[in-house]
């Protein structure tokens, strides 16, 4: 997993079990990750604790909450304990299919 296909910022050692993470948190609308999905833009951490970025796939989706929650949730278990975990939901630059990863696009059959 060392192609991280977001940019990263902090450990080393943090970046695959993150990126491990991230895997696991699916969006309910495509059945698929939302690593592959393309709704992560970055995530950085520091001795403060671990920010993610990340938007949906449209403004009115109706279970941004849902993985917000998920996300915050998988990278709790995967951080060291004490670990601050943030995750600010963004709408600039809008979400577009070209995010997608090859196995997304292949999924959906583009």
């Amino acid at each position: 997993m060392s192609d991280i296909p977001f940019p990263y910022t902090g450990p080393e050692a943090l970046r695959e079990p993150i990126q491990a993470a991230l895997q696991r948190v699916v969006d309910p609308e495509v059945a698929m990750s939302i690593v592959d999905v393309g709704l992560v833009y970055g995530v950085s951490v520091t001795d403060a604790g671990a920010q993610v970025v990340m938007t949906m796939t449209s403004a009115a989706c109706p279970v941004a909450d849902v993985i917000v929650d998920d996300c915050r949730a998988e990278l709790e278990q995967a951080l060291p304990a004490g670990l601050d975990v943030g995750v600010e939901l963004v709408w600039e630059p809008p979400w577009t299919t070209a995010r997608m990863s090859e196995r997304a696009k292949a999924f959906m059959g583009w």
